[in-house]
């Protein structure tokens, strides 16, 4: 375990929860809260972010890996996590496994909302 890779991720991620509470609350602001905008939003940015880092990291930028780990883990991470959701599904079709990675998509998304459900009714059958 390294203690600058585990530093870097508590301070990325820090600013990333803190700018993503705040898009969401200036978004609800200015666009409304019948439609979740603010998340929305986030989950584009964080997206495009992550894949400018990715690249930018393949390519030109030879950063040290506690940069990374900050800017990848931690502030992508604490942004948002659809981030890497979207890095898999590209990396997955990258490699040639289109089929794997529309699995992993319908599948993260079904599966995360039927848990998200089975949890909703698990608390209201527990806590009644």
């Amino acid at each position: 375990m390294n203690p600058a890779a585990f530093l870097a991720v508590a301070v990325g991620g820090a600013f990333g929860s803190v700018l993503r509470y705040t898009i969401s609350i200036y978004a609800g602001r200015a666009l409304g809260t019948g439609f979740p905008w603010g998340t929305l939003i986030i989950n584009v940015t964080a997206s495009f972010v992550l894949g400018a880092l990715a690249e930018l990291f393949a390519l030109r930028w030879n950063a040290a890996p506690e940069i990374r780990i900050l800017l990848v883990v931690g502030v992508c991470g604490g942004y948002s996590t659809f981030s890497t959701f979207s890095l898999e599904v590209v990396t997955l079709m990258n490699r040639g496994a289109t089929v794997a990675a529309a699995l992993y998509a319908v599948l993260s998304v079904l599966l995360s909302v039927a848990a998200l459900l089975g949890a909703l009714r698990l608390v209201r059958v527990l806590a009644t």
